[in-house]
């Protein structure tokens, strides 16, 4: 079985899937709905990731009267959850006794030192130190 995220499927197989017109995947496509990768010759590769969510789109516009620009923002929010919880989840494995200071890239990235060492100095870019002493 292919990897979620594997870009295997050309846009009939992708349609057929999904229930919907091949014309219908390049308009959501158009729209930033979904964004399949591309092969070679420019032709939309789909993967099981993107078709469901096809069907997530279908549903909601078909079953929950959702318009397309609300379709889109529920998407792109559902995404921030999903990357939001992923940050979490780094964090809290990061806060354990032995991690005291947190550094925050300029991209976002959380990076903790441990005990006794500190950041390097911020670059141009300016990173964000965070830190919170131990109570004693």
């Amino acid at each position: 079985m292919p990897m979620e995220d594997a870009q295997v499927f050309v846009i009939s197989v992708a349609a057929e899937l999904a229930g919907m017109h091949p014309q219908t995947l390049r308009q959501y496509d158009r729209l930033g709905l979904v964004s399949p990768g591309r092969a070679r010759g420019r032709g939309r590769r789909y993967s099981l990731r993107d078709v469901a969510t096809l069907r997530e789109v279908q549903r909601l516009s078909h079953e929950e009267g959702v318009n397309l620009a609300g379709i889109k923002r529920i998407l792109a929010l559902e995404s921030e959850v999903e990357r939001l919880r992923a940050q979490v989840e780094i964090l809290r494995a990061m806060a354990d006794p032995g991690h005291r200071v947190f550094t925050a890239a300029p991209g976002g990235d959380v990076v903790a030192l441990p005990r006794g060492r500190r950041p390097a100095r911020p670059t141009a870019a300016g990173a964000l130190v965070l830190w919170r002493p131990t109570s004693r």
